[in-house]
């Protein structure tokens, strides 16, 4: 009988990872379509990766609701961890790889700006509203830190459609801002969304007021400097060590390890691992990058690009298919009026709350530029607004880590907030996401023309629409181009550069910092290797 009994768990084990199995064969092959299809569709540049996931997502979701009898509608039941641990991580430290840091730092206050201030005043008129308007409605017994967290998961923007259409090359300004925005935003969000939950704010005073921001800033700033110094310290290593001169494989495997660890002592240590993870990102293509062979570059700029490629295509083709979870629906069956009515409040809050930020701290922005072309004209803060109307897997991870349990829930005011965020992810995503390319032809008609440079390129990665090897610097024929374009003010910024933190900072980097760290110009000289090679090669 203890034998029998035996077989029987295990065939029962044999079962459930045969079913594992069969779910990731499947996700696996929905995955390869996801790539297939978009890369069909790239020609008209209407559909992007993150559409065409959300589609196929919807569609295998409806297949698979129909062959299970209406009990399921998706492969892999929601995990936080795998999101939060093992998705996110390559896509926010991609993001901090490939920016253009020139472009970035150059815009860098009015990026924290929009990006640190402008997410609170959303978070402000989101939470708000929800109050106002969710307190009458009567949708479930939601607590004030619910309402709060309604303001952070929806502060949370999605600007990758907007990205993949903007040319970074033609609107450096404009492409930094928005890229840079979003990323700074979603920090933001998160480091809200945690400050709210490690707070009682049944009893909300001053005193909570104030320890809530003292808490906020310490994370930002903590957040920040651990990502600097995990970066420099990969530098300093791979500097010193030189892996190069043994095997390329090691030191692509440190750089790839040491940034993964950077988000994990984040997370270790309850701070901002987004945050981290993408300044880690950002000092590792300053310094660490220039240290290591020339194969282990194009090796890391590919492997980098091509994990937060994969992972976003992941996360989408997921949400599309969570989106007819029955469950969820089954508890808001009896009120479908109201599940609308939420969503439509959602959506008509963030369209508020981005445009109370958006204009006037762009106004605020354009008096402190000297030069026409540093000021943000109407139309490109009409983009701006427009590229963060979008709401992605952030709001989505958010939202279940609020008002779920291990991905299940049964409230009812629960069970709505969860089918809204859905519901608002897919409208904003497929809708404002088919109609920003449209836009911004209209309010950027000059990008058209400049559309050569980015159909020959893949549109994701997003980030190869640069040279593989320059790492987001402006070569010779970009600034060849621009001086076309302006002249006066980028020569004289090029021969006698202004009195700015990014001169002051530069002279620094140059005498203190590259010295130690590696980077440009201090890169190893081992003989024999590719770097040599290149050296007694020039004629």
């Amino acid at each position: 009988m203890a034998v029998d009994g035996f077989f029987g768990k295990l065939g029962m084990v044999t079962t459930s990872d045969h079913a594992s199995v069969v779910s990731m064969n499947l996700f696996v092959a929905l995955l390869c379509a996801c790539i297939l299809i978009g890369h069909l569709l790239e020609e008209s540049r209407w559909m992007n990766e993150s559409i065409t996931a959300l589609g196929i997502g919807l569609c295998t979701g409806i297949i698979i609701l129909l062959t299970t009898g209406g009990k399921s509608s998706h492969l892999l039941v929601f995990s936080e961890d795998l999101f939060f641990i093992y998705l996110l991580p390559p896509i926010i430290f991609n993001a901090g790889f490939q920016v253009k840091k020139k472009q970035f730092f150059r815009n860098f206050m009015t990026i924290m700006l929009f990006g640190a201030i402008g997410t609170l005043i959303s978070f402000a008129i989101i939470s708000l509203g929800a109050i106002h308007f969710f307190q009458k409605m009567n949708i479930g017994p939601l607590k004030i830190g619910d309402f709060l967290a309604i303001g952070a998961i929806f502060s949370a923007t999605d600007s990758v459609c907007t990205l993949q259409v903007l040319n970074q090359d033609e609107t450096p300004l404009l492409y930094s801002l928005v890229f840079g925005e979003g990323v700074v935003n979603d920090a933001t969000s998160v480091v809200l969304f945690n400050a709210i939950q490690s707070f009682d704010l049944s009893h909300f005073n001053s005193s909570i007021a104030l320890q809530f921001i003292g808490n906020f800033l310490y994370l930002f700033i903590t957040s920040t400097m651990l990502g600097v110094l995990a970066g420099l310290l990969s530098a300093y290593m791979i500097k010193k060590l030189y892996f190069g001169r043994h095997s390329t494989d090691r030191e692509v495997a440190l750089m790839i390890l040491m940034a993964y660890l950077s988000y994990m002592l984040a997370e270790l240590f309850y701070l901002s691992a987004i945050l981290t993870v993408f300044f880690c990102g950002i000092v590792m293509s300053h310094y660490t990058w220039h240290n290591v062979t020339e194969s282990s570059r194009v090796t890391t700029k590919h492997a980098f690009a091509t994990l937060s490629f994969v992972a976003e295509i992941f996360i989408f083709l997921y949400v599309g298919m969570d989106a007819l979870d029955i469950e969820k629906w089954r508890v808001v069956s009896d009120s479908p009026g109201k599940s609308i009515g939420v969503s439509s409040i959602l959506l008509g809050l963030i369209l508020v709350g981005r445009a109370a930020f958006v204009f006037p701290l762009s106004f605020l922005s354009n008096l402190t530029k000297n030069s026409p072309y540093d000021k943000i004209n109407f139309k490109q803060q009409v983009t701006i607004w427009w590229a963060g109307l979008m709401r992605g897997a952030v709001s989505m991870a958010l939202a279940y880590n609020q008002f779920t349990r291990s991905g299940h829930t049964h409230l009812h005011g629960n069970a709505i907030m969860i089918t809204s965020t859905i519901t608002v992810v897919l409208f904003s995503t497929v809708v404002f996401g088919l109609m920003t390319k449209p836009l911004v032809r209209i309010l950027l008609p000059q990008s058209k023309y400049g559309t050569s440079v980015t159909s020959s390129e893949p549109s994701s990665p997003k980030s190869f629409t640069v040279p593989l090897l320059n790492n987001g610097q402006d070569t010779e024929a970009d600034k060849g181009s621009q001086q076309a374009h302006r002249p006066t003010s980028l020569r004289m910024l090029l021969s006698t550069p202004s009195h700015t933190v990014h001169s002051y900072w530069r002279k620094f980097d140059d005498a203190f910092m590259r010295p130690v760290f590696g980077g440009r110009g201090f890169v190893p000289f081992v003989p024999g290797s590719p770097i040599e090679q290149d050296v007694l090669q020039w004629p």
